[in-house]
This record gives C-alpha cells, sequence and structure tokens, in this order.
C-alpha cells in the first residue's frame, strides 16, 4: 500500500510539473503572439539589433549617427511597470475617453497586422508617467526628431530615407522612399478624437513626447512625397509610437 501511494504520488506530482510548465508556455504564447509576424520589408543592408519591451515583444533597433531607434513601431499593451494600459475600442468610449489609452487600427485582432503596423496611442498614454518605453528607451521629444532629420540632410528628403522601400504597405507612388536609413517606416494610419480610423497606407504619424501650446507634437511622412514634416494636434489623436533609447 506504501508503495502504491508512493507511485501515486509521484505521478502526481510529475502530473502538476508538466502542467505548470503548459500553462507557463501558454502564458508566454499569449504575451508573444506578434513576435516574428511582421511583414515588414527591412533594408537587407543593414545591421539591426534588438530591444524587449515590457510585453515581451521584440523588435528591430537601428543606430542612426549618436541615436539609436526602434525600427519597428511600438505594439505593448502594458506599461513599464506591468500595469495594462487601457484599451479603447469602440468609437464612442475613445472620444470620451480622457484618459491614457491603447488601440489596434480598426480594431484588428490580426497578429500579422499588429506586429507589422504596430497599435495607436494616445498622446497621455504617450506622457504617462507609467512609461509606455520599455526600461532604457524613452519616447523621443521633438528635439530629438529634430537630430534626427538633421542627421539625414533636411526635411525635404528625410522622408524619403525613413520611409518601406516598396509598395507592399504604401500606397503608389510612395515617392522617394529608399529605407537607406533602415528605419523602415510604415504607414500605419492613425485614429481621429472621433474614433474614426485614417490613413493606412498613405500615412506614417509619431507622437513624440513634446506639448506646443496644450497640444500634442508629432512627426509625420507621405505616401506622395519624400519629404518629413511637424506638427502639433490634440492629444486624443491616436498615433504609433517609435522609442529612442536613453544616451
Amino acid at each position: 500500500m506504501k508503495y502504491l501511494l508512493k507511485t501515486i504520488g509521484l505521478i502526481l506530482f510529475i502530473l502538476s510539473i508538466d502542467l505548470f510548465n503548459s500553462c507557463k508556455k501558454a502564458d508566454e504564447n499569449t504575451v508573444n503572439l506578434t513576435n516574428g509576424k511582421t511583414t515588414a520589408v527591412f533594408n537587407s543592408n543593414k545591421t539591426y539589433g534588438t530591444m524587449t519591451d515590457q510585453d515581451g515583444n521584440v523588435y528591430k533597433t537601428i543606430s542612426l549617427g549618436t541615436q539609436t531607434w526602434m525600427s519597428e513601431n511600438l505594439r505593448t499593451t502594458k506599461y513599464r511597470n506591468g500595469e495594462a494600459i487601457l484599451e479603447g475600442t469602440a468609437n464612442s468610449a475613445w472620444s470620451i475617453i480622457g484618459t491614457s489609452s491603447y488601440c489596434n487600427y480598426s480594431n484588428t485582432k490580426n497578429n500579422d497586422t499588429i506586429a507589422t503596423f504596430g497599435r495607436l496611442y494616445n498622446w497621455s498614454a504617450v506622457s504617462d508617467s507609467r512609461n509606455i518605453a520599455p526600461s532604457g528607451w524613452h519616447v523621443p521629444t521633438d528635439a530629438e526628431w529634430s537630430t534626427l532629420i538633421t542627421f539625414l540632410g533636411d526635411v525635404s528628403v528625410a522622408g524619403g530615407k525613413l520611409k518601406e522601400l516598396n509598395l507592399i504597405h504604401w500606397a503608389t507612388p510612395n515617392l522617394g522612399a529608399d529605407n537607406s536609413t533602415g528605419f523602415t517606416a510604415l504607414p500605419s494610419g492613425e485614429r481621429d478624437n472621433d474614433g474614426t480610423f485614417t490613413g493606412l497606407g498613405y500615412l506614417a504619424t509619431w507622437w513624440s513626447s513634446s506639448e506646443y501650446n496644450g497640444y500634442g507634437m508629432y512627426r509625420y511622412v507621405y505616401y506622395n512625397g519624400p519629404g518629413e514634416g511637424v506638427n502639433f494636434t490634440f492629444k486624443g489623436i491616436g498615433m504609433a509610437v517609435r522609442c529612442v533609447k536613453d544616451l
């Protein structure tokens, strides 16, 4: 009887370990469902680094001048401290939310799409003290964006050097695009104050952490020109985010 009980106990112990490992793997897969799913075309002549955010998402990075940038749009659903960022799906909720939030373009659940274009965040999420950027990284200021553009020459050509080279994701004609930087800018579009989505395939916008007269400042590139621009807008707009490494 003692031998039987010991055998049963051993079997139960082994099963509990297998169950724990299975749950652990399931949790890891849930966190990392978008890893390796991007369809972005990176510059094969460039040497990329990597970084991992607090959600377990892994990104390519690229060194440009004195800076190191993400070569993919941020897609975290958590702050640096592990707290969840509020997801805003319904148009009515997005338009009145007034708090830090994110969404996927058209509220898609497609992992390939999320991996490729990243997620959209309002400015409150960008500026939240809990930090959407992983440790060692931060959302760039407008001055840091200016440093990048100056390194690339000027605003008239910088967009082309940033944009992915092809028409897989960008609408024709994707003027000036050569992705010579390896930055691999993609037209992830944006979400307006009223919750409507616009610009996928035509427009890339990224928040900075800077403000102008109470508005959030951002950078953008279009499908129909090689330039890059700066502007400011309502903080409730949803835009992509590229983080830059701390110096």
